[in-house]
């Protein structure tokens, strides 16, 4: 039998129950305050009054700045591969 925690996060002023792996307790948390952290910067930094406007400039801030990691990633990737390939072409040029 796995055993579950059952946590309470606060987002924005709410109380969310849930039941998690004690493994992911602590990313949890640390995602609610950064969420936390955001809404309080956008509601300073841009005069934001509705909270619900808050989380989706959250949410849109984060979105991207995942897609952008993940976009950095590829184009490593792609540079990596790139250099291989180049690397394997000239240990054995065609003859």
């Amino acid at each position: 039998m796995s055993d579950k925690l059952k946590i309470k996060v606060s987002v924005a002023n709410r109380v969310y129950p849930l039941t998690i792996n004690p493994s992911q307790e602590e990313g949890l948390r640390i995602a609610a305050q950064q969420i936390n952290g955001l809404i309080k910067k956008f509601e300073q930094n841009y005069s934001v009054q509705d909270k619900q406007d808050a989380l989706a400039m959250c949410a849109l801030q984060i979105a991207s700045s995942k897609k952008q990691e993940s976009l950095n990633e590829e184009d490593i990737l792609n540079s990596v591969e790139n250099r291989i390939s180049k690397l394997i072409l000239m240990l054995n040029p065609k003859t």
